[in-house]
């Protein structure tokens, strides 16, 4: 039977997705011992055993108390296995030899069910721990800790984040049903994006906690649509209770209430998630204390010029525009000037469509053009913006559009803030359709702890007051 065979069953006997750490810190064991990490290991498998989907022992609290700790971590593996599976903390991670010397340490020494452990040197730094079905090994995808962007968010040249690559090659791994990954639980929506990427493999999702991490949104993130195919954590908040037993009982049983309640509908998900993530992300999107061209104070600012530097985003927004763009009819894509051209320019390479661009002032010398580009009257250009308030600039776009003899229907910008433009732009008979609404991303953000909770309420409340 292959190691999450084994692993379900035992989530279906204990109706329990819970993962017990086992890290004998000084501070929690009251001593830097072998014995007493032993002691205390044994005390906490005992009180959560009937509860506890998987153990998960931390091998460098055990090393670093020397030959008698590595003893202490077979014995507990060996008491831990009597009732659970066990995950080996180790993140091992190397090649050839030294990697089947690592296989046989976790697996034939230690006796461990399945190990953790590190995908950046490839395929065959995994092959040695893949080959036995009955042995389990979970690959760190997108971890819990703040550095994890330094490398695991960093963009490919094909599109999307390297923690998406490695999900794509764990999916394509698992050959044996022996695969799993870890993916942290203080990063719901990157929980969210690995689901889409390896529908079936099991995560385990460190962070709840100490780490910042909740439980609903890393659930309603990361499960399956049985309710399994992820191991929720806990270590410290249960052996600090003044009852573990007691404590890791409340907790399987919040999990499984949050794990039976339907996912909240998602209005933004999948690529237009990641875009949405990606803004706050490269800083089109800040949070904070602003003045506005009014004078005004704002905890908002919004400047999607931003995104002619991170191309890789820019392909991405101009995907989405084109989602909207396929559905309607046009000649020529029109870009406002200057916030929208290179959101143009990325659409019209992407989808081949010509573009042309109304010009802010008319020269009094050359061609004295007021649009600039390739067109022929009573041709449809689709104006292109960036971001839509009260509607102002686009009129000023489309009448110089329509001095020039061409028709527009249509304006289609990223982000609509939803002060008027939409209502303007309809009274003046003109379609107008965004890629997002300031109120979809809020509470996007707000749902996957992109963003604080105060912010999103500050902004909420700027949104409410600003004049009409």
């Amino acid at each position: 039977m292959s190691f999450f065979s084994r692993l379900a069953d035992r989530a279906r006997a204990t109706d329990s997705i819970l993962c017990v750490g086992l890290d004998p810190h000084p501070d929690l064991v009251g001593a830097e011992d072998a014995d007493a990490a032993l002691d205390w290991s044994m005390h906490l498998i005992e009180a959560t055993a009937p509860v506890a989907c998987a153990f998960k022992p931390n091998a460098a609290f055990f090393e670093a108390l020397g030959p008698g700790g590595w003893a202490a971590l077979g014995a507990v593996i060996e008491a831990a296995r009597k009732h659970a599976p066990v995950i080996l903390d180790a993140k091992r991670g190397d090649i050839a030899s030294t990697a089947r010397a690592y296989a046989r340490s976790a697996f034939e020494v230690l006796q461990a069910d399945a190990v953790t452990l590190s995908p950046y040197l490839g395929r065959d730094s995994i092959q040695p721990f893949l080959e036995d079905p009955e042995r389990g090994v979970f690959l760190l995808c997108k971890t819990s800790n703040p550095g994890s962007n330094d490398l695991q968010t960093v963009p490919l040249a094909g599109g999307g984040p390297l923690f998406r690559r490695v999900a794509r090659l764990a999916a394509s791994w698992n050959l044996h049903d022996n695969v799993g990954l870890v993916v942290g639980a203080t990063d719901p929506s990157a929980l969210a994006e690995v689901r889409r990427e390896a529908p079936d493999l099991w995560f385990l999702a460190p962070g709840v906690g100490e780490q910042g991490g909740e439980l609903a949104p890393a659930l309603h993130a990361g499960r399956r649509e049985d309710g399994l195919g992820m191991l929720i954590p806990l270590s410290r908040g249960i052996a600090r209770a003044a009852d573990p037993a007691v404590e890791a009982r409340r907790v399987r049983d919040e999990i499984n209430r949050l794990r039976s309640t339907p996912r909240p509908q998602e209005s933004v998900a999948g690529e237009r998630a990641r875009l949405a993530d990606s803004l706050v992300e490269i800083g089109c999107i800040r949070f904070g204390e602003f003045t506005l061209k009014s004078g005004r104070a704002s905890p908002i600012y919004i400047d999607l010029r931003r995104l002619a530097s991170f191309p890789v985003v820019l392909e991405s927004a101009a995907a989405a525009y084109q989602e909207i763009l396929g559905k309607l009819k046009f000649d020529r894509l029109a870009a406002v000037p200057y916030a929208a051209m290179a959101i143009g320019a990325a659409i019209a390479l992407g989808s081949g469509r010509s573009m042309i661009y109304p010009r802010m002032e008319v020269k009094d010398h050359g061609t004295r053009r007021g649009v600039e580009g390739e067109f022929a009257p009573g041709e449809t250009a689709v104006l292109i913006d960036d971001l839509a308030t009260t509607g102002g600039s686009k009129f000023e776009a489309i009448d110089r559009l329509r001095q020039a003899g061409l028709q527009v229907r249509d304006v289609v910008v990223l982000v609509d803030r939803q002060s008027g433009a939409g209502e303007a732009l309809a009274a003046r008979g003109i379609r107008f359709q965004a890629v997002f609404t300031l109120d979809e991303l809020l509470d996007h953000w707000e749902r996957f702890g992109r963003v604080p909770a105060e912010q999103v309420k500050a902004t909420r409340q700027f949104l409410r007051t600003q004049p009409g």
